[in-house]
């Protein structure tokens, strides 16, 4: 049976192409805001690393009303890096709306999406967005998007209905056509098209109960709070249920409190029927996962299955000499604590102590995704230190190894595709398609993860700032043997001071500063880059020495290049196997995994990293 009055949708896109700003203006269509209301752009991506990052690092789920029928939106991630967003939220929708940039086409991660709503066998509906940008082609975005998913093993049904159902559309101006070239400046044809030809959720209204939980929110007061669809029958407010978790393990629960979604909040409710999304509360340590069921007649719904993690971290307390200035919590308990509370309710990153006790690994999708955990825990104001990311290998049918590979896709001027490609070549990668165009040449490579750490800068190096870079995982694939690692050696402090403007002055010299004056630094911290191979222990507090005699020419000021910043995902990319990442709340730090000079040198000879 349909339910007619509900639609479940989910907007998936390549990141950057608009998913968060489409649903502002699809609110604003529908009445959700009061008309003197100040509302800030892409209200969705309400936690601050997403504004501040301008992409979508959780999936959310909304509702909207329109000519009575209740569309229950979700916003999903473009990163493949949050794939496991991607993947389990798609369960709880009957169609999707694709959104592709008028003027770039599909990109990689339009790719990652797209896979997932195909297999979860969802009605594709095309939006191309942007159509107002100089460089639109509004046809060749819609071609380029029905062969993606014919690529992708679409089924004749999927591709027809895309074929048929496409919106052209401009997010930022707020309005969407059937036609490019028609005038309208409303969003009501592509709200119409939703209702019109949407498929409405196909459920067992009188059958036993069956809901499954896809998303974890918590509340300090009620705990924990399990979201998902509701697949038949109806859950009442005080209703008794069975909850079968993942492993087939099952138990008693009685529902606290009911919620459905209404516009940007949620509404209690007494009842929730089949076909619409629910927000349940009272369920102990429910997991993602968990089926709500019906005790009498239990039903079985399919696990919920993820891919798994590619890299890995290990987080340890800090043993910088600065630990404790700029964080409140630096103790190895509570940082412990923390990963296993970022367990139980991050199902997408696999979280264990080391047997040693050492430390925790966190293993997680991309640079991204476990960097974004790591910003999460500086601004709660921990300390701590992790070492180079680790790549997670694998062992294939016939006992071979395997290591992750990635698609990558870079965007540049045609005079730097030649050294774009060299770059890709040195650290593993294969060149699938060239494209060259009339300003722009597009560039598609495979390349394993190990080569990725620490490629962008490189491209944007030999681009002088001009590519666009996009990556994304692809599939397991042979071990590519040894990938080239960072050539230049480091600059590393002898001793425990302030950087001092005279000593860095001869120093940049010899290459790149990370640290300015004034800045604190620490025996064992890496201050700079040399210009060739090998590292370099160097005194950034030397002075200048002070005769009895005056000068014959008055002191001409240093002049000091600004130093090299890094970002957390550049420093992980950046640091090699014997250095580690140090993160408070207000600095990010490369040092030596061993301070002293006297006991790296010991540590290299013991190792065989050089003859005695």
């Amino acid at each position: 049976m349909r339910q007619e009055n509900i639609r479940n949708i989910a907007i998936i896109a390549h990141v950057d192409h608009g998913k968060t700003t489409l649903v502002d203006q699809m609110l604003k269509a529908t009445d959700a805001f009061r008309e003197n209301q100040q509302v800030q752009e892409r209200v969705l991506d309400s936690n601050d690393q997403e504004r501040e990052r301008g992409i979508t690092i959780l999936a959310k789920n909304i509702s909207i009303e329109y000519k009575g029928v209740k569309i229950n939106v979700i916003d999903t991630p473009g990163h493949a890096d949050f794939g496991g967003e991607v993947e389990r939220v798609l369960r709880m929708a009957d169609g999707a709306l694709l959104l592709v940039d008028a003027a770039e086409g599909p990109m990689p991660q339009t790719r990652f999406v797209l896979r997932h709503a195909i297999d979860a066998g969802l009605a594709v509906m095309i939006v191309v967005n942007k159509i107002d940008k100089p460089a639109a082609d509004p046809e060749k975005a819609v071609n380029t998007s029905l062969d993606l998913m014919a690529d992708l093993g679409a089924s004749d049904d999927q591709l027809e209905f895309a074929m048929e159902h496409v919106v052209y559309a401009s997010a930022v101006n707020g309005f969407a056509r059937l036609d490019p070239e028609d005038g309208n400046q409303d969003m009501f044809p592509m709200l119409d098209m939703i209702v019109d030809e949407l498929p409405a959720p196909d459920v067992d209204l009188e059958g036993p109960l069956a809901m499954q939980c896809v998303t974890i929110d918590h509340s300090e007061y009620v705990g924990r709070i399990g979201i998902g669809r509701i697949y038949s029958g109806t859950i009442h407010s005080g209703d008794k249920i069975l909850v079968v978790k993942n492993d087939g393990s099952r138990a008693m629960s009685q529902v606290k409190q009911l919620f459905t979604f209404d516009y940007l909040g949620r509404k209690e409710c007494k009842e929730a029927q089949a076909g619409d999304i629910a927000a349940v509360v009272g369920i102990d340590s429910t997991d993602i996962g968990d089926v709500y069921t019906d005790p009498e007649n239990p039903v079985e719904l399919e696990p919920i299955e993820i891919d798994p993690p590619t890299l890995s971290v290990i987080f340890e307390p800090s043993t910088s000499p600065l630990v404790g200035r700029e964080g409140d919590i630096v103790g190895g308990r509570q940082l412990k604590e923390r990963l296993m509370q970022e367990r139980e309710n991050n199902v997408t990153m696999r979280i264990e102590e080391l047997p040693d006790k050492t430390g925790i690994e966190v293993a997680g999708r991309g640079i991204l995704h476990l960097s974004v955990l790591m910003e999460t825990m500086r601004r709660e104001g921990f300390e701590f230190q992790v070492g180079r990311p680790r790549v997670l290998f694998k062992k294939d049918a016939n006992g071979n190894m395997t290591e992750p590979v990635e698609q990558a896709v870079v965007e540049c001027p045609g005079e730097y595709s030649g050294k774009v490609i060299e770059v890709f070549g040195n650290a593993g990668g294969t060149m699938i398609s060239m494209d060259a165009g009339t300003t722009q040449t597009h560039l598609e490579f495979k390349i394993p993860t190990r080569g990725i750490m620490g490629l962008k800068n490189r491209i944007l190096n030999v681009t002088h700032g001009e590519a666009v870079f996009y990556h994304t995982f692809l599939e397991y694939g042979p071990y590519a043997g040894e990938i080239g690692v960072r050539q230049n050696g480091a600059m590393i402090s002898m001793s425990t001071e302030k950087a001092v403007a005279y000593a860095l002055g001869t120093l940049q010299e010899r290459g790149a500063l990370f640290v300015g004056p004034g800045d604190e630094c620490y025996e064992g911290m890496l201050v700079g880059e040399r210009s060739k191979p090998g590292d370099m222990v160097v005194n950034i507090a030397r002075t200048k020495s002070l005769g009895n005699q005056r000068s014959s020419t008055a002191d001409i000021a240093v002049q000091l290049t600004p130093p090299r910043t890094f970002t957390l995902e550049e420093a992980l990319e950046y640091i090699m196997d014997d250095e580690l990442v140090e993160v408070t709340p207000q600095s990010v730090r490369m040092r030596k995994r061993i301070l002293n000079e006297i006991e790296r040198r010991k540590w290299a000879v013991r190792t065989g990293k050089v003859k005695k």
